[in-house]
């Protein structure tokens, strides 16, 4: 992402902060994983979004109409043994230099510099609760401002959670940030694409997870955005099945929910195919059914409807499908009202995507579902997952399916981004009997 990105990104936070707000926003610590081994670092997102700024512990502040600056970050200074050790910093030099902050700090001034940069703000924005030890911090910051209240300081007089104006920011894709979603859902779908073509009988659940992860490294996507799913069989039945141990029987079908993150945005696709390059009848019915159901459903994803409307129109192919597969039985309005469903589709249809892959945004506000905007990127996700209970058929016991794609809200429609991972029946048999 280019310099200018995080600037126009701080300069739309910085004026909906008014010129009495001040923002906080903390990066992500290092964790240990045991003993002297740390779990990969990644970046806060909120932090990653504002800044681009790649260390850890890092602190920023949006000061609007602050004379001596506007964005201020304390950070790590240059430390030539760590260095060695742990590769190169920015220091506070290249933070200015680098990343386009107007000021930065050492990290052990922020104590001392802090107090002066809430002095006279009335708003103070920054992840209450979400970090009680910053918490302490940042109260303890507002203290020694109330102590100076006869001597001219003041306090602020409201705590705001920064999520309220910063992920409504997040939400509406810039064209810079669609440019990597739109590649990240490319390498992820022919990552599925690859699996279909060397999927067979024989081979391990965990064979497919390290194919696919091998296919986005060579491609630039290091990272997952998620622990990927590879599920066959009665596997595909446990929504986060993440053992990934089975061996891949001949007649099964198996389930691969995954998807790559590039420059810190998500991809998350799923796709579900036999393992022997054949749907049974019963798999290709019910496959058939949820197909039907995300087209539905991709459909009603378009600007002006609201949040809620690809799940209803989903659950409504679902059911009505249930009904003619003798697994349901009664008025569709009536099992509708009643989730009847719910033992065989028990999620929603989707979620929001960006830098997180459950990402940021409301989806009601004051009890109403949010109407989609262009800008928005979401998942579209129906699946069935059959039980092996009297209720249900024998046939279609112990079948899961799921079919997800991400989903860009445009000004006339929708695009689907991640469009090059087959999901059509025929097209997928087509494809794994190829040579």
């Amino acid at each position: 992402m280019k310099a200018d990105e995080y600037g126009r990104r701080r300069r739309a936070l910085l004026h909906a902060l008014g010129p009495e707000g001040l923002a906080i926003l903390r990066a992500a610590r290092e964790v240990i994983r045991n003993r002297d081994v740390h779990y990969p670092f990644r970046q806060s997102s909120d932090f990653s979004y504002l800044t681009g700024f790649p260390e850890p512990d890092a602190v920023v502040v949006l000061a609007p109409g602050r004379k001596e600056g506007e964005v201020i970050l304390f950070c790590r200074p240059r430390d030539p043994e760590r260095e060695q050790w742990d590769g190169p910093r920015a220091g506070i030099e290249g933070a200015v230099a680098h990343y386009g902050v107007d000021q930065a700090f050492p990290l052990d001034e922020l104590d001392k510099q802090m107090p002066g940069l809430i002095d006279g703000r009335e708003r103070l924005y920054y992840p209450v609760g979400a970090d009680p030890e910053f918490d302490a911090r940042v109260l303890a910051w507002v203290n020694q401002v109330r102590v100076q209240v006869r001597k001219g300081a003041s306090p602020p007089e409201t705590f705001v959670t920064i999520e309220s104006l910063l992920h409504e920011q997040r939400l509406r894709k810039s064209a810079a940030e669609l440019k990597v979603m739109r590649r990240a859902a490319r390498i992820s779908a022919q990552a599925h694409r690859h699996l279909m073509q060397v999927c067979r009988p024989g081979r391990r659940e965990s064979d497919l997870e390290s194919d696919f992860l091998h296919h986005c490294a060579t491609q630039g996507a290091r990272w997952q955005a998620y622990q990927p799913i590879v599920g066959a069989g009665a596997n595909a039945c446990v929504l986060h099945y993440v053992a990934n141990d089975a061996e891949l029987n001949d007649g099964d079908l198996v389930l691969i929910d995954a998807g790559c993150e590039l420059d810190g945005y998500a991809s998350d696709i799923t796709r579900t195919f036999p393992v022997n390059g054949r749907f049974s009848p019963a798999q290709r019915e019910l496959y058939d059914l949820v197909l039907a159901a995300q087209a539905a459903a991709i459909d009603k994803a378009r600007p002006g409807n609201c949040w809620n409307e690809p799940h209803e129109a989903a659950l409504r192919v679902l059911t009505k499908g249930l009904i003619r597969l003798d697994i349901l039985s009664g008025k569709l309005g009536k099992l509708l009202k009643e989730e009847a469903y719910k033992p065989y589709y028990m999620h929603r249809t989707g979620h929001w995507l960006g830098m997180d892959v459950h990402d940021v945004g409301r989806y009601k506000h004051k009890d109403k579902w949010r109407t989609l905007e262009p800008g928005m990127v979401l998942t579209v996700e129906p699946g069935l997952y059959m039980p092996a209970t009297d209720a249900v058929p024998a046939p279609y016991r112990l079948i899961g399916i799921r079919i997800e794609d991400d989903v860009l809200i445009t000004e006339d429609g929708n695009e689907v981004l991640s469009s090059l991972a087959p999901k059509d029946p025929d097209d997928i048999e087509a494809l794994m009997a190829a040579e």
